[in-house]
């Protein structure tokens, strides 16, 4: 744990609070999600979501807050992982590319196929149209 990140922690336990100046909006929102403590010349701010904790420093009127240092770490291997997969993805459709798409023969059968198909169907549904319903007895009243 580095020295930063336990300074951190001991200033987030410490009672003291920040208010800032932000939008209405804005700041409820950020109230409910973040707790900011002060750590000497910088504060510590904990996503109350997440629990995430990032380094923050007031730069010219700004707050500028930077990931702590095991989580950077945490979100760099993730970064990496995902990096990894996704070459393995590319990799793999690079591999495949047209292997299993059908060929012109087979789309132009499969057509063939489905148009005898509906002609046979639409051909029965003339059918049922032109016959002549039949009467069908009306249900006795009693």
């Amino acid at each position: 744990m580095t020295k930063e990140l336990k300074t951190g922690l001991a200033a987030m336990f410490m009672p003291a609070a920040l208010l800032l100046s932000l939008p209405a909006t804005a700041a409820e929102q950020d109230t409910a999600r973040f707790q900011l403590e002060r750590s000497g010349d910088h504060f510590i701010r904990l996503n109350r979501q997440t629990g995430a904790m990032s380094i923050c420093q007031d730069q010219g009127g700004n707050l500028v807050c930077r990931m702590a240092a095991d989580e950077r770490s945490a979100y760099d291997d993730e970064l990496d992982r995902l990096a990894d997969r996704v070459t393995k993805l590319e990799k793999t459709v690079a591999a495949n590319k047209g292997s299993d798409l059908p060929s012109d023969a087979d789309v132009d059968r499969t057509l063939g196929i489905m148009q005898k198909f509906m002609r046979g169907f639409m051909g029965m549904a003339k059918e049922f149209q032109n016959e002549e319903p039949q009467a069908k007895p009306l249900p006795q009243k009693t």
